[in-house]
């Protein structure tokens, strides 16, 4: 997977965990369950709890040693703490571990099967895995949670993987969806600049650009989508001034480096 991509599953990542600490699974079996009037947990506390937060602020703070050290404390505190499992996961997977990913990802799945943010988490990593069918089948298990407070996220994680997957026409329903629940969700709003842009819809493009960029700072990788919208356009005073712009803020990206190449073509 390239690294834009790594980055834009990472900061979705990074939601849901944010989405589901604080709370803890219940024991209640899954075919007993009914979608309604829960998210899959309860509020439950204990010392596995205080060690998830901790392991948060580490992972948010790039320190992933330390994350990791206090989030298999909090299994040991307490087995059963599936938000402990799901963070465990994604530490892992941030490390390159997938396969102990993947274990704690099922094992945290188990203990909370209707939990929104783990099956987010989950599709996420299983994308980021080149297995998108399975990722959409998370994503799909989340939405279905009417309490799910953030389902743009999921939404816009299942538009992502239909796009690496190939299916722009999926990935822009995705991305749609994810919109109509959050209209200024800047994930959502890059990624359908970027699908609308490779499906020939550049006026779209642009727009979407636009919106983007109101809600957000400038990336490298903004900057150099609006440079090839602005070509695509004609529009050669825009294409010099994002230039300047991308040179100027992000003069060793990888994106300056393709700038540079398209220059010489």
């Amino acid at each position: 997977m390239k690294l834009e991509g790594f980055k834009t599953i990472l900061v979705t990542l990074l939601i849901a965990v944010f989405g589901l600490t604080g709370c803890q699974q219940g024991g209640v079996r899954a075919d007993m369950e009914d979608d309604t009037g829960s998210l899959g947990t309860t509020a439950k506390k204990g010392t596995g709890d205080v060690y998830v937060r901790l392991a948060v602020v580490y992972m948010q703070q790039g320190k992933l040693g330390i994350a990791l050290q206090n989030i298999k404390k909090a299994v040991a505190a307490d087995s059963n703490n599936g938000e402990a499992h799901n963070v465990m996961a994604i530490i892992y997977s941030r490390l390159g571990e997938t396969g102990l990913a993947d274990k704690h990802f099922k094992q945290s799945k188990k203990l909370q099967p209707r939990n929104p943010y783990t099956l987010n988490a989950y599709g996420s990593f299983l994308c980021g895995q080149k297995r998108y069918k399975e990722a959409e089948e998370q994503f799909k298990l989340a939405l279905k949670n009417p309490l799910y407070k953030t389902p743009e996220v999921a939404l816009t994680n299942a538009g992502i993987c239909a796009r690496r997957a190939k299916d722009l026409d999926l990935a822009e329903a995705y991305l749609r969806r994810a919109l109509q629940h959050n209209k200024k969700f800047s994930v959502a709003l890059f990624n359908m600049a970027r699908v609308s842009y490779e499906t020939g819809a550049i006026e779209a493009s642009r727009d979407f650009l636009k919106r983007y960029h109101e809600v957000a700072k400038f990336t490298a990788q903004s900057l150099w989508l609006a440079i090839q919208v602005e070509k695509k356009l004609g529009n050669k005073n825009a294409v010099a001034s994002y230039s300047i712009q991308l040179r100027g803020s992000f003069p060793d990206s990888t994106e300056v480096k393709l700038l540079r190449d398209s220059l010489k073509q």
